[in-house]
């Protein structure tokens, strides 16, 4: 179910895989997906699963619809669960710690961040990095009073291998130096983990890579690799109470 689950001083992060869940072929097993989608049971067992491996109903896994903007959702304290409508926005943050905070990928980057009491998780393909998605989430979390922020950056599509046109990688790492890459057969791309770990360099945030290659992994879900047919997987995120 979980492809990496740790614990931090003040959050624990997950990142899960594509086994352990109800959905059936092709988007087997563990489908986190869109909840309107073809594989509609699958999407919302997974996610019945998915909260009891963290310890709160389902209801309790905020989600976002994500539009690959730059639009940032604060969880507030006395907010009703679960949120309707879906927030239309790409990263989440809140205080509570009787939520999880979730977004979902299957080729983009999604990354988890704690710090000071603060929680949040971002969803970064290439127009989120482009537009500033994650310092977006940083900041968002600095209103909240966050402070020594650290980001866990989970799988994605590799700069080895996520090729895209010139024009675009040109255009891209213009606003974004780190993210020019290139395939291991000689083509132009895009390494959006790179170039989100230098956007949090800049603003001072500790990094820890979790990544791995969503093309390259069969034990992933990716949409380069798959089509249509294929699932999303989450990055999973909650406030640990202290004691």
């Amino acid at each position: 179910m979980f492809g990496y689950d740790e614990e931090l001083s003040a959050a624990r992060v997950a990142f899960t895989d594509r086994f352990g869940g109800a959905s059936q072929p092709p988007y087997g097993e563990l489908n986190l997906g869109s909840a309107s989608g073809p594989d509609v049971e699958g999407v919302t067992a997974n996610f019945r699963l998915v909260a009891a491996e963290f310890g709160v109903p389902a209801e309790n896994v905020v989600r976002v619809s994500q539009v690959h903007g730059r639009d940032v959702h604060v969880v507030g304290p006395d907010d009703e669960l679960p949120i309707r409508p879906m927030p239309r926005a790409d990263g989440l943050v809140t205080t509570r710690s009787d939520v999880v905070l979730a977004v979902r990928a299957a080729d983009c980057l999604p990354v988890l961040l704690s710090g000071g009491g603060v929680i949040g998780a971002a969803h970064s393909g290439r127009k989120g990095m482009y537009v500033g998605i994650v310092a977006a989430t940083v900041d968002a979390m600095r209103d909240l009073g966050a402070s020594r922020i650290t980001a866990v950056l989970g799988p994605y599509a590799c700069g080895n291998c996520y090729e895209v046109p010139e024009e675009m990688r040109a255009e891209v790492a213009e606003r974004v130096p780190a993210s020019y890459s290139e395939t291991t057969w000689g083509t132009p791309a895009i390494d959006v983990a790179a170039g989100v770990r230098a956007q949090l360099a800049e603003l001072g945030v500790e990094v820890i890579d979790a990544t791995a290659c969503t093309i390259e992994s069969p034990n992933l879900y990716s949409y380069r690799r798959e089509g249509p047919e294929s699932g999303r997987m989450a990055g999973l995120i909650r406030k640990l109470v202290t004691r």
